[in-house]
């Protein structure tokens, strides 16, 4: 199964950091972001990877080559300097990934959920991982019913992770363009098509400075409990 990182935001929230990088490549813990993500797909068996970008993109091209070094191969799917939001990057970068079921993973998130338990999971156009709403998202995207399909009416509400598996059906006959991720997932929830499950381990949206800075904390707080853990 191939992987998308989706790495084409401007991360205006970001500014000034990102007015000379992209957000993708912002450090944590030493390493850009995207490194941390790739590494992870690397690890769960996801070793082909498309990556999208726009703002500063041969930036991104420059740092990461073709992805030998981190074990994977790496093809990307530029948008030029506006992007195209999600759907239309995931539309344009479609000839780059299979005709069938991909991963897509937002390039600002860091969690340590387990990619690898994604690769058998049945979809019929999308199927989505959902969390606890974040304090920064109170009223959350989706929920989850009784059936285990994606509705906005559900009980529960939760936050869309940013990762998600999805057919390429779901974009069949839509033209080339801007356009947002949201609106189609809808439409394949009113029909019963989008199927998700919720998952209550670490995850952070890194959308501004200050998530950012506690994603540093929480990986230096990582890294010093695993030496304690050694020492002992």
């Amino acid at each position: 199964m191939k992987a998308m990182i989706l790495a084409a935001g401007r991360g205006e929230r970001m500014r000034p950091l990102t007015d000379r990088t992209p957000k993708p490549l912002l450090l944590v813990a030493g390493k850009p972001i995207i490194e941390h993500t790739i590494t992870q797909l690397v690890n769960a068996g996801f070793t082909d990877i498309v990556i999208n970008h726009a703002h500063l993109g041969e930036q991104i091209e420059t740092t990461l080559g073709n992805g030998q070094q981190l074990g994977a191969t790496i093809c990307y799917s530029p948008e030029g300097e506006q992007g195209l939001e999600t759907a239309g990057g995931i539309i344009n970068a479609l000839p780059l990934l299979s005709d069938e079921v991909f991963l897509v993973v937002n390039g600002d998130i860091a969690t340590d959920f387990d990619f690898a338990t994604l690769k058998n999971i049945p979809v019929d156009l999308a199927h989505l991982v959902l969390v606890p709403n974040p304090e920064h998202h109170p009223e959350g995207d989706f929920g989850i019913d009784e059936t285990g399909l994606v509705s906005e009416q559900a009980r529960e509400p939760l936050t869309f992770s940013g990762i998600g598996l999805y057919s390429p059906r779901l974009f069949d006959k839509l033209p080339a363009g801007s356009r947002k991720l949201g609106p189609l997932l809808r439409e394949a929830m009113g029909k019963q098509h989008v199927s998700g499950q919720k998952f209550s381990g670490f995850w952070l949206d890194i959308g501004t400075p200050e998530r950012l800075q506690e994603l540093n904390d929480y990986y230096e707080k990582f890294v010093h409990e695993k030496h304690e853990r050694h020492e002992k």
